[in-house]
């Protein structure tokens, strides 16, 4: 998919049907064929019913299907952008409008009242506690020292058993973060039982819409992931959703508060 911004927010995604995300994702897949491709097209082509189409199309902000393709005529040719650099390989081309999706997504994503609350949430929190693993403990330490450098008693923990131990003994007047590509890192979740059945706050930034952190924290806020990667045989997915997030929590933080 090129940049197409979907008249999409967290919730408006969270209440799609499983068959209706399988088409969002082939639509995204196959954005550059679809002002060219009728309903019935598509609809084969998808494997999904006429019904679906339509009503997916009204989930994300258009009337029907025809509407739909109007709209991304123009924002199409938008995109074309990247591609006049016509000496940089196909391949590089591709990772990197990958980059551009997972961040425009990433923001149409993010929902203003979440975002107002999870910055009331740090602000009047006496402590915060960030917890991440493997290659989001990166984005865990900015957070972290960010927050120190505006005056928040703030630390993250990595290990398991530390997490396991801190989760029994947080107050309610502190607050904890969790960052987590899946949303499904086993100590990550336990904690997070811990503390909703002690009733203390928590929020997660995540890409797994469905993941045990995502239904568990009080707050989350989810950011796109491609389905696409450039290392398949690994779990080193790019954490960039993630990073765009943070960053636009830190620096509305900043404004909002300082």
């Amino acid at each position: 998919m090129d940049n197409i911004i979907f008249d999409i927010s967290t919730e408006k995604y969270q209440s799609l049907s499983e068959t209706e995300r399988y088409l969002l994702d082939f639509i995204f897949k196959h954005i550059e064929l679809m002002p060219d491709m009728s309903i019935v097209k598509l609809s084969e082509r998808a494997n999904v019913s006429t019904a679906t189409i339509v009503r997916l199309m009204k989930k994300i902000g258009h009337d029907g299907f025809t509407a739909f393709k109007y709209s991304i005529k123009d924002k199409l040719k938008s995109t074309k952008q990247v591609e006049t650099i016509d000496d940089i390989d196909k391949k590089i081309q591709q990772a990197i409008k990958k980059n551009e999706i997972e961040v425009l997504n990433t923001i149409q994503m993010l929902n203003s009242g979440n975002i107002e609350d999870t910055l009331q949430k740090i602000n009047n929190a006496k402590k915060v506690y960030v917890f991440a693993r493997g290659f989001s403990e990166m984005i865990g330490n900015e957070v972290t020292i960010k927050l120190q450098l505006l005056g928040k008693n703030c630390e993250m923990h990595n290990d398991p058993n530390i997490i396991r131990v801190i989760s029994k003994k947080i107050k309610k007047d502190e607050l904890a973060i969790f960052i987590s590509l899946n949303g499904e890192t086993k100590e990550l979740v336990e904690a997070c039982k811990n503390f909703k059945i002690n009733q203390i706050s928590t929020i997660t930034l995540t890409a797994g819409v469905d993941s045990s952190l995502a239904k568990l924290s009080e707050i989350t806020l989810l950011g796109y992931k491609g389905s696409s990667s450039f290392f398949p045989d690994y779990e080193v997915r790019s954490r960039l959703p993630l990073q765009v997030i943070s960053r636009i929590i830190l620096d509305a933080y900043v404004i909002r508060m300082m």
